[in-house]
């Protein structure tokens, strides 16, 4: 385990030890509120500082034994010794970070995903098309429900912009590893010579947040309706349906026009609104913090470059972990477990 986890762990240790005393005094017995709250404190540290104690203690068996090392007499002793100490090690190390994996797993009311093309013209709304099929189909494999919450459609049938929304409680832990920057190599439909482009498109996955642990003020908010565009028929064109609101203090704006009815326009804009909200604010908290899952994955931003999609050579790259698959299209027809298995292996196992 890294430094900082160690410190981490040191902390949480150190926090445990000083609710176990505070939950035997007299004036913390008496008051309920108090008592309750500590007690819940402790259940949840008891979880992760028992293995963190066990860890600590291989640690001193492992150098002990270490000493003997010297001893010929023991060395085959000292030898399977040291291997079952490094195996029961491993086994605690899993354990520690898979609790603290789940501690930070913030959304048990699936996800905003929002894809946008990126460089490429064209090309990369059509990409951006391909990776919503991508994503569609890997939801439907788990049963999740998807809902189109905003397109923002290119003529040639693409998409600039789309946002959808996931309905599992568990999509955001399974697709959090997904967002940033997507590039693809392949010979563009409006290519006639026959040459590869690289196009980009970014994803970003935002977990949906709990509208009660979120405050708005209205006088915050700036909302203008406008007439709809592209797909939808004559009556979405041409009567102002479509929402645009406006977080005038973050400058966070989201649009909606999928729906003919205004209202409901207005409550799936409002759902996202709250969504980038909840996100930001996390952001924000996690630099503060010493450890968050994003340390252990990386910023995550946007602008990184996570994967290549290579298809004269029908490759798929995630560049985290350096893993290269030969299976684009069981990839891009949804088999997404394929990378992001590894990729949870790689992080937390």
């Amino acid at each position: 385990m890294n430094k900082n986890l160690i410190t981490v762990l040191y902390n949480k240790k150190h926090r445990f030890d000083e609710v176990e005393i505070l939950l035997s005094k007299k004036n913390i017995i008496s008051n309920k509120k108090l008592f309750l709250r500590l007690s819940k404190e402790y259940n949840e540290l008891l979880k992760i500082v028992k293995y963190f104690k066990q860890w600590l203690n291989i640690n001193k068996n492992i150098y002990n034994t270490r000493k003997l090392a010297n001893v010929i007499e023991l060395k085959d002793l000292v030898t399977e010794e040291l291997q079952l100490c490094n195996k029961n090690k491993l086994v605690i190390e899993n354990k520690i970070i898979n609790i603290l994996s789940k501690e930070e797993r913030i959304s048990r009311y699936g996800c905003f995903l929002e894809i946008r093309a990126g460089t490429g013209g064209n090309e990369a709304s059509l990409f951006a098309s391909d990776l919503l099929h991508m994503y569609i189909q890997f939801s439907e494999s788990k049963n999740w429900r998807t809902e189109i919450i905003n397109t923002n459609y290119n003529h040639l049938g693409g998409y600039k912009e789309i946002i959808i929304k996931i309905n599992d409680e568990y999509a955001y832990d399974y697709l959090m590893f997904e967002s940033g920057g997507h590039r693809v190599q392949r010979v563009p439909v409006t290519e006639s010579q026959g040459r590869i482009h690289t196009s980009t498109c970014t994803v970003a996955v935002i977990p949906v947040a709990q509208e009660s642990k979120i405050s708005i003020n209205n006088n915050d908010l700036r909302i203008d309706s406008f007439r709809s565009s592209g797909a939808g028929g004559q009556h979405v064109n041409t009567t102002n349906s479509a929402i645009r609101i406006t977080h005038i203090p973050t400058g966070l704006t989201v649009e909606c026009q999928d729906e003919r009815s205004q209202h409901k326009n207005k409550a799936k804009a409002m759902s996202v609104l709250i969504a980038r909200l909840n996100n930001l604010k996390l952001k924000e908290k996690q630099k503060k913090e010493v450890l968050t899952r994003r340390t252990l994955l990386g910023s995550g931003d946007r602008s990184d470059r996570i994967r290549t999609y290579n298809f004269p050579q029908r490759r798929v790259t995630d560049h985290r972990i350096n893993l290269t698959l030969y299976c684009l299209e069981d990839i891009f027809n949804g088999k997404l477990d394929l990378i992001i298995q590894p990729l949870v292996n790689f992080y937390f196992k």
